[in-house]
């Protein structure tokens, strides 16, 4: 069984999955983390050496092989959910969980991570604020169609954000 986390960057899943795999006595993996690890380059980098299709192409060859694993807690990258396999095969292999934030909450959060700009690249040619309200509006339906728990994080502590995932999960979750 696999515990997915998706939304978009900023969104808290790096910062939440850890949180659940020690209550949940499983291991956790930060999917973007482990793809720079793997191609030995950062995500800005993949992208400016050998564009998005590439990028996404290896995103989903780490992502088939994390589902494969069991009781570990996956932080899936904010676009994760764009390849229709991806979603339905994350739905397969256990709870998917949609940390939801409003634009406004997402540019304050992603623009206070000073790591953020050096391992990821614009996606649009506006960049900040304006790209994230863009890309949610593309990326709400997916990540609405994808999750089977969708938690409101605006206003809460990341103690908070994993106690509330916690209490939602099904009973028979193990």
């Amino acid at each position: 069984m696999i515990l997915t986390l998706i939304g978009y960057r900023g969104s808290g899943k790096s910062t939440i999955a850890p949180l659940l795999a020690q209550a949940l006595g499983w291991e956790w993996l930060d999917a973007d983390v482990v793809l720079e690890a793997r191609a030995g380059r950062s995500i800005r980098e993949i992208f400016a050496e050998s564009g998005e299709a590439e990028f996404r192409r290896l995103e989903r060859q780490g992502i088939c092989e994390h589902l494969q694993r069991s009781k570990l807690v996956l932080a899936t990258g904010g676009g994760a959910i764009l390849n229709p396999d991806t979603r339905r095969e994350m739905r397969a292999a256990g709870p998917v969980v949609w940390l939801k934030a409003d634009a406004e909450t997402l540019h304050t959060r992603i623009t206070a991570d000073h790591t953020t700009a050096e391992r990821r690249p614009q996606l649009t040619a506006t960049g900040g604020a304006a790209e994230i309200s863009h890309l949610l509006a593309v990326r709400e339906p997916l990540y609405r169609e994808t999750a089977s728990i969708v938690i409101e994080t605006r206003g809460l502590t990341a103690a908070q954000i994993a106690e509330e995932i916690l209490s939602r999960l099904p009973a028979d979750f193990s």
